[in-house]
């Protein structure tokens, strides 16, 4: 049975327990039921393994018999394989004018078409300047355009909204259709 100074891990084991009963698991897996903390840990010692904390917040707390190092393994393992499951999604932003030309609106598009496929969000943004903020509505009519011409790839996921003298609109990949 090992005797670990504990500080910087997250589970209680053997000696650090200051619970009067637990709930036990056996090292196989078989529940043991409510039992008081020295019985367990006689029980661990005589099998050589240590008693390791599962469930704190459970009334009463619910420890294992297990080997403590093999139980730190196998849970740094387990957050290892959910990091590689994760997928990042970024969000990328495109600025387009009040008074952006066709030719310019269609380059935008590409690239946000391109950002959409690779599967990142994309912030479309106008800023109005001066005077030009009489003329909201072509804004509306210019992110509208845009969200038109990456309907294929992107979803609108939040509509197009003034907020002070910048209007945005956010756009969603949409999920791949291959199976």
């Amino acid at each position: 049975m090992l005797i670990i100074n504990n500080k910087k891990n997250e589970f209680l084991i053997n000696n650090e327990i200051n619970a009067k009963e637990i709930r036990l698991i056996d090292a196989d897996g078989t529940m043991l039921g409510i039992v008081p903390v020295s019985e367990a840990l006689e029980l661990a010692f005589q099998k050589d393994l240590d008693l390791v904390e599962i469930s704190p917040n459970a009334a009463p707390p619910v420890y294992k018999i297990a080997d403590y190092n093999k139980t730190m393994y196998e849970k740094a393992k387990k957050e290892k394989e959910a990091k590689k499951s994760q997928k990042v999604v970024t969000l990328k932003e495109i600025r387009l004018s009040a008074k952006i030309e066709e030719h310019d609106l269609d380059v935008k598009s590409k690239n946000a078409y391109k950002f959409l496929s690779e599967g990142n969000k994309v912030k479309a943004s106008i800023r109005f300047k001066g005077r030009q903020q009489k003329y909201t509505a072509e804004g509306y009519k210019i992110l509208s355009m845009f969200a038109d011409s990456i309907k294929e790839v992107g979803a609108i996921e939040k509509a197009p909204s003034l907020e002070g003298r910048i209007m945005i609109m956010i756009l969603n990949p949409k999920a791949h259709k291959d199976s």
